[in-house]
């Protein structure tokens, strides 16, 4: 028996080495990571612009001994940003983009995106750090009114024109609905595939080439409508149009009243004629301070005729009105098909001007991480941000850094939850609105997308 004991020890104490050594590894696979243990001072520039007054700090995320970088106030700017060792370059093999996020004080009105910045040389300072910096890639959360997703932004620059371009992933994923750690993955493949996973699951996959999955396309169109071209003054698109030979009827009255009253209507038994439908309240008295020079005569409120609760009805009698049966409207012909209709015109294409190839993006080398965000809610953690060229590294991350507080951060939900008891409908609220979120997001209903939402 003690042999076998040892025996166990030992076989625990090598699988424990293997774990860590596996640990250590990925730290060594990843091109960068920061886990926030350490205060952020001297590591993180915070921008000095005027416009930046949010104050950072290295809080412990709720409920964990897990440090982060915290957003602590209201309506406020937020600037800050990081410069890696050397640049990394996006069009060598696979990029892994990932990090946490938390909205501490659930999800209310703000942004915790990230910015993966250019080199200075494209003409920025850590210190000047602003919305104006350039950057290669902005990913991750944003929530206000009615926006609701997770950002994915390519900004490239287009050869023909040498200007930057922002380009939108379409239909990218939205933001959970809690107040619990989640975290954010972008998987940058070589062969031009793009997914966005939220706590490890793919939520959204696409291809930086395809003009469906990216606004405005990365490459534009071969054609395009020829912007000089003009209707002719004689095109006619109208598919129907009103018949030239049709006559109004004689017997069409167009000033024929819409309603008219009912002359077959009879004033009920116990009308009572002469009782006002409102009487002075007999309870009210004048007050002792009312001055009529100052204040005017005083009179008595309104109250009900109580006469008139028992009665049919009280005061002057008036015949019902009725939908008049000769009223016909304002008189139009009937529409017949158009004999000189052309179609929709539409200007032919020509060659876009402006069109180029490319058998991958041009992405932009990133050299530093950046946070610049205006939120009007305070209560965002940052953590555990990571760059990597594996797929597998990024998840090793997930499995020991994100998965086991997002464990009991769920589990404690579920218990205050059920200790709140049926009469909360806060949990309720969340399946509806998650319903309608869905119900807006199906194609055939994007027209009414506002509305729903």
């Amino acid at each position: 028996m003690i042999m076998m004991g040892r025996f166990a020890l030992l076989v625990f104490v090598a699988f424990a080495s293997m774990q860590l050594l596996c640990i250590a590894a990925d730290h060594d696979a990843a091109i960068f990571y920061d886990s926030f243990e350490e205060p952020f001072n001297g590591r993180w520039i915070v921008s000095d612009k005027d416009d930046y007054k949010g104050i950072w700090e290295h809080s412990k995320s709720e409920g964990h001994d897990d440090y982060g970088l915290l957003v602590t106030e209201k309506a406020r700017k937020y600037a800050i940003v990081k410069e890696l060792e050397k640049p990394v370059n996006l069009r060598d093999g696979t990029t892994v983009l990932q990090y946490e996020a938390r909205f501490q004080n659930g999800l209310e009105c703000g942004g915790a995106y990230l910015k993966y910045l250019r080199p200075q040389e494209a003409g920025w300072k850590p210190k000047e750090f602003d919305n104006g910096s350039p950057y290669s890639i902005m990913f991750g959360p944003d929530i206000c009114g009615l926006t609701n997703k997770v950002h994915f932004i390519l900004k490239q620059k287009n050869p023909k024109s040498g200007e930057y371009v922002e380009h939108h992933l379409i239909d990218p994923p939205r933001v959970p609905s809690d107040k619990l750690s989640h975290v954010y993955t972008a998987i940058l493949k070589p062969d031009n595939e793009i997914s966005i996973l939220i706590d490890g699951e793919v939520k959204k996959k696409g291809n930086f080439l395809s003009a469906q999955d990216f606004d405005p396309p990365i490459i534009p169109a071969k054609t395009i409508p020829d912007p000089n071209e003009k209707k002719p003054e004689d095109w006619d698109d109208r598919v129907r149009i009103p018949d030239p030979n049709a006559v109004k009827p004689d017997d069409w009255d167009e000033n024929a009243p819409m309603e008219i009253e009912d002359m077959e209507a009879v004033k009920p038994e116990g009308w009572l004629d002469d009782e006002p439908e409102e009487i002075d309240d007999p309870e009210a008295t004048k007050p002792e301070d009312w001055d009529d020079e100052e204040d005017g005569v005083w009179e008595a409120p309104k109250i009900d005729n109580p006469k008139c609760q028992t009665a049919p009805g009280c005061g002057e009698w008036k015949r019902p009105m009725k939908r008049n049966p000769a009223f016909k409207g304002i008189w139009n012909p009937p529409l017949v098909d158009n004999p000189n209709y052309k179609g929709i015109w539409k200007p032919r294409d020509i060659p876009n001007p402006n069109y180029f190839e490319l058998d991958k993006p041009y992405f932009d080398p990133i050299a530093a991480i950046g946070i610049e965000i205006w939120t009007m809610q305070e209560g965002i953690l940052f953590d555990n941000i990571l760059i990597a060229k594996d797929e597998n590294v990024a998840e090793s991350y997930r499995d020991t850094t994100w998965k086991p507080k997002f464990v009991v951060e769920k589990e404690k939900k579920k218990a205050e939850e059920e200790a709140a008891g049926s009469d909360d409908l806060g949990g309720f609220q969340k399946k509806v609105f998650d319903v309608l979120y869905k119900f807006a997001d199906i194609p055939f209903l994007s027209k009414y997308k506002l509305q729903i939402l």
